[in-house]
């Protein structure tokens, strides 16, 4: 009778299973609620998307060059025209998942995107961008006052960070 031989090496069942690439891609973006205070009360400026919904700037981190915070100045910048901002605090995240429809077309992302307050000079004016080649078209910029932020903004899984910035605002 032959003794059975025990592998060592033999690689688990789980093991054995080939190395997959993810079925989708993880972002990191970084974008910014910016107020202003003028003598008809506080207004934070928002920006109409590609799908016609209100939102705020934001946009990738590039990899090893700027900070989040750094990022979202660059965003506020691009998307709505804004430059001399004060930095008032972070936040907080929000991650969301999406099909892309623009580069990555009909790939799941799995997007982290941290948001930061500042505070913009009270003569401070939006410019509409010109749109890329690639990627969102902004349709419309505005200043929104306070009271009707959480009204204008187009999607729910904002809300804990808008709350934020209005508790902080009402102070």
């Amino acid at each position: 009778m032959q003794k059975e031989r025990h592998n060592l090496t033999r690689r688990s069942i789980s093991s054995r299973q080939e190395t997959k690439k993810p079925q989708h891609r993880i972002e990191v973006s970084a974008g910014g609620l910016v107020f202003k205070k003028t003598d008809r009360g506080i207004f934070v400026a928002m920006l109409q998307d590609s799908f016609g919904n209100w939102t705020f700037p934001k946009g990738h981190v590039r990899r090893r060059r700027e900070s989040r915070q750094r990022a979202a100045e660059r965003e506020i910048k691009e998307e709505l025209g804004l430059s001399e901002l004060k930095f008032v605090r972070p936040l907080g995240q929000i991650d969301i998942w999406f099909r892309d429809r623009f580069v990555f077309k009909g790939k799941m992302v799995h997007k982290f995107i941290h948001y930061f307050l500042f505070e913009a000079p009270v003569n401070a004016k939006l410019i509409v961008p010109e749109a890329k080649e690639k990627g969102e078209k902004i349709q419309a910029v505005a200043w929104v006052p306070l009271q009707n932020v959480v009204k204008q903004s187009s999607y729910r899984d904002m809300n804990p960070i808008i709350q934020k910035s209005l508790q902080l605002l009402r102070k």
